[in-house]
């Protein structure tokens, strides 16, 4: 039969999971689309444990399974994108890999697509009939809960699980979306649903299934505190993103509470502890570093985050060294601006904005590897 479904599964550190997925999607779909009728699409963000190695044994048994092995780049989202652009199956399903997300749902939100009930399904955890009980995550469902709250109010829908990760549309419909995708983070689906009125003209018309959210079969969660983050981000890129890089607001949001630090550990160490300004201000600033470096490589640099001592410890020198540098280019640009006639105020906010530039930049480059 001709391919109609692509199963994308975005891979970080998956390699126990992927052998019994690929047999439980084969369980679900072969009777319905035909033995040839189907594909999986393996996306791994070079994972250490070895899964695109993994991913290519089970492609030379099976050449319905297919790998996109992918360096220097990481996240859910943009993994997903690029499986939408890889497949020529006509549609597409963006699942988990860690077996949380029931195949079994595969042909009814298939069945749904073609009959035109829908042009999205969304599996969700919260529909009536659906059930958490195997999760046991308590802390991570009521985030849950709070983020389709927002979810809700940016997309316009009123929808139970805005937020799922186990969806499909056709991929016409993704490809036409995907140059106004932002790709960031790991929640593609509410990209999906906040771009379509932009581009089509026209919410896209839902469908939801209640899904059994089971437990993860193998392996440990990619899911910190950091993936709130994530979620604010892409909300912000969507409001905002085509003026600002969304990476680089986040670098001077940090920026920002760096300074609320700067001015606490001054106020401590001059009221407090009645210490000279110079002593104080440089302890101030030496604080101020720390905690920017220890932010962004937690937040705004989690995909390329710095582990272990020695690069932990490397990184926070360059950063420090970067941010020196950034502030003579303050200074400097500053003190010429002013010497020009421009007013002060102007003049220093001109200098910030110069010497943020100037340290993102080399600290993208230099401290975290990105360009």
């Amino acid at each position: 039969m001709p391919l109609e479904l692509a199963v994308i599964l975005p891979t970080l550190n998956e390699r126990g999971n992927l052998a019994p997925l690929v047999q439980r999607i084969d369980a679900a779909l072969s009777s319905v689309v035909g033995v040839d009728g189907w594909e999986v699409l393996i996306v791994d963000d070079d994972s250490g444990d070895g899964t695109a190695d993994e991913a290519r044994e089970l492609a030379r048994a099976d050449s319905r399974v297919r790998v996109i092995q992918r360096i220097g780049r990481r996240g859910l989202a943009s993994a997903a994108i690029e499986g939408f652009c890889a497949t020529a199956a006509p549609f597409v399903a963006v699942m988990d890999a860690d077996h949380q997300h029931d195949p079994a749902l595969l042909p009814e939100m298939l069945a749904g697509l073609k009959a035109d009930d829908a042009e999205i399904c969304i599996a969700s955890r919260f529909a009536e009939g659906a059930s958490t009980a195997d999760w046991a995550e308590p802390e991570r469902e009521k985030l849950s809960g709070i983020a389709n709250a927002v979810a809700r109010r940016i997309t316009g829908t009123q929808l139970s699980d805005p937020m799922s990760g186990y969806f499909m549309v056709s991929t016409a419909t993704a490809r036409t979306l995907a140059p106004r995708l932002s790709g960031i983070g790991f929640k593609i689906l509410l990209d999906l649903l906040a771009t379509a009125p932009k581009v089509l003209g026209a919410g896209l018309k839902v469908r939801e299934f209640p899904l059994n959210f089971a437990a993860r079969r193998d392996g440990v969660s990619k899911l910190d505190r950091a993936v709130l983050f994530d979620f604010l981000a892409g909300l912000y890129d969507k409001l905002l993103g085509r003026a600002i890089p969304t990476r680089f607001a986040l670098f001077g949001t940090v920026g920002a509470l760096g300074v609320i630090v700067h001015m606490a550990v001054l106020a401590i160490l001059l009221l407090g502890f009645g210490e000279g300004f110079v002593l104080a201000q440089a302890a101030a600033v030496w604080a101020a570093m720390t905690f920017n470096f220890w932010l962004n490589n937690w937040l705004t640099y989690r995909d390329k985050r710095l582990k272990g001592w020695g690069a932990v410890l490397r990184g926070w020198a360059g950063f420090c060294a970067t941010c020196a540098v950034g502030a003579f280019a303050n200074v400097a640009a500053a003190t010429f601006l002013q010497g020009q006639g421009a007013h002060w105020a102007l003049a220093a906010l001109a200098g910030i904005v110069i010497g943020s530039v100037w340290n993102y930049a080399l600290s993208s480059r230099f401290v975290w590897g990105r360009f």
